[in-house]
């Protein structure tokens, strides 16, 4: 068993090829996994082993009946609890859509299903995606399995933990301002935003409906390849979905080379705020692309200062919109207000969203509903556009100097439960490297590159054009292998066993 939850995706993938292993093994191994631990990491909200089985012995009769597979056909996979999955629930995290069973499949879980991935089950989050922690989640927070009394990253904490717990090879998250990279950060594993509209948003609960962007959870940056590889590509259910192939994302990743590549420093962003042996691995695995033949340039972005008070008017507005519909008349939570004999549409309404959302939830709606208020949009969410306008800007000189750029992910390793839970803005402040790759709709990913504070994995973040995700897997592979070789082995090899269970 040890053998198989170790194993990256891809080398799954190969065992598979060869029926060195069945699908149902390699299943059944993640599910025995996940009964063992999970319940400290608290990754899933639900599994579906029946499902999960069911899917992977379908692959095994294929395979044996001689048929030709795709890559990843029978790796299983957890899915955020945000995306749409036909007959089991998706909740966003919230008790408004307790028990609530989509009827379809989003079209990304469709493309799982189409090349025969197993899916395990739906992964915790933060509430609606608002949150840095996975602490805003209605049914609890899920727990870092490199320390379980640390949080795990978020909105998608649960694709995360359950990557780094070996509950599952592969993981699908979504980033709204980070939410797949700085869990990754925290976490010891990769996680990757694609360009916006580079994977369909069809099935997704909206969030920031300009921000939002699904993308793969993994522990390598060829397994994050392959995996971006089955869900990309255009949609038509899907007005944002850029009609193009998807870039070469696995040639790249399987290539890894960076000589004669500009790689960008961002000066606003790498200069203060970040924790010292953070900032201090940063500057080791910059040396490291400088020694493979990167070319290394500072590049000034002034207008990243103004990216987290733009973001943070932008997303409530956008939040404020999307969760009307939540109004107990037609799915969802529904509470009749208590001492009323008769209510009004109003009073239930006003009764289930008190009850269905959490504090976070209100907070940024509140906000949101303020900053599109008459008299005040031209002076909040107007701003706030003109700001995101800038931004794009200063990224659009930014990539004439350079290829890629990079940063460090987050500013700390992962905090303590509940250290922050007080103090929104100290939690809003996680994001302030990975927010302005949403506002600018490019693509972003986090690799992680040793170990912090408190012998806790920290992360390096590649930004690239938009449409160009494949310089991503470039940079990311060719960082990856040097670091591995100095390693001697994955990083999450060096994580404390979990909870005192080891993977075995």
């Amino acid at each position: 068993m040890t053998d198989i939850i170790t194993s990256t995706a891809a080398k799954l993938a190969a065992a598979l090829a060869r029926k060195e292993l069945s699908a149902v093994e390699v299943t059944q191994a993640h599910l025995d996994r996940i009964a063992a631990v999970d319940g400290d990491v608290h990754a899933f909200l639900n599994v579906d082993a029946e499902g999960a089985l069911d899917a992977a012995r379908t692959i095994d009769e294929r395979r044996a009946g001689g048929a030709e597979l795709p890559t990843l056909a029978g790796v299983p996979i957890a899915v955020k609890d945000v995306v749409a999955t036909k007959g089991q629930p998706t909740t966003a995290g919230s008790k408004i859509l307790q028990g609530w069973i989509p009827p379809y499949d989003a079209t990304l879980v469709s493309r799982l299903r189409a090349v025969g991935m197993p899916i395990l089950g739906k992964t915790n989050m933060d509430e609606f995606a608002m949150g840095s922690s996975t602490e805003h989640s209605a049914y609890g927070p899920t727990r870092n399995p490199w320390d379980l009394d640390r949080i795990p990253g978020g909105s998608g904490g649960g694709s995360a933990a359950a990557v780094a717990a070996f509950e599952a090879p592969l993981a699908i998250g979504t980033d709204t301002g980070g939410s797949i990279r700085q869990p990754a950060s925290v976490t010891g594993t990769v996680g990757t935003k694609p360009t916006y509209g580079g994977v369909s948003r069809y099935g997704l609960i909206a969030l920031a409906s300009s921000l939002d962007q699904a993308g793969p959870c993994t522990r390598s940056v060829l397994d994050a390849a392959l995996l971006h590889e089955v869900i990309g590509g255009h949609d038509p259910l899907d007005s944002t979905s850029i009609d193009a192939p998807v870039p070469p994302v696995v040639e790249a990743a399987r290539r890894g080379e960076v000589k004669g590549m500009r790689v960008g420093i961002i000066k606003e962003i790498s200069a203060d705020g970040f924790a010292p042996q953070v900032k201090a691995r940063f500057e080791e695995s910059v040396k490291l692309l400088e020694e493979a033949g990167a070319e290394i340039v500072e590049v000034s972005c002034p207008s990243f200062e103004k990216g987290l008070a733009a973001y943070y008017l932008i997303l409530p507005s956008e939040a404020s919109s999307n969760l009307a519909k939540f109004d107990a008349m037609r799915y969802g939570l529904r509470v009749p207000p208590s001492g009323v004999d008769s209510p009004s549409a109003e009073q239930v309404m006003a009764a289930s969203r008190d009850a269905g959302f959490g504090d976070e939830v209100k907070r940024r709606i509140i906000l949101g509903t303020y900053a599109l208020s008459s008299g005040y949009y031209d002076a909040y969410y107007g701003q706030a556009q003109k700001v995101r306008t800038l931004i794009a800007r200063d990224f659009a000189a930014a990539f004439e100097k350079a290829d890629v750029l990079v940063t460090p992910t987050a500013p700390t390793v992962a905090f303590k439960m509940g250290e922050k839970l007080d103090d929104p803005m100290a939690m809003y402040l996680n994001d302030v490297a990975t927010i302005p790759a949403n506002l600018a709709g490019i693509p972003g990913m986090s690799i992680p590159n040793g170990l912090a504070e408190d012998g806790l994995p920290s992360g390096f973040q590649i930004l690239a054009p938009a449409t160009k995700d494949e310089r991503l897997y470039e940079v990311g592979a060719a960082l990856e292998r040097m670091l591995l070789s100095q390693w001697g082995a994955p990083i999450l090899t060096k994580a404390p066993a979990l909870g005192g269970k080891a993977a075995n």
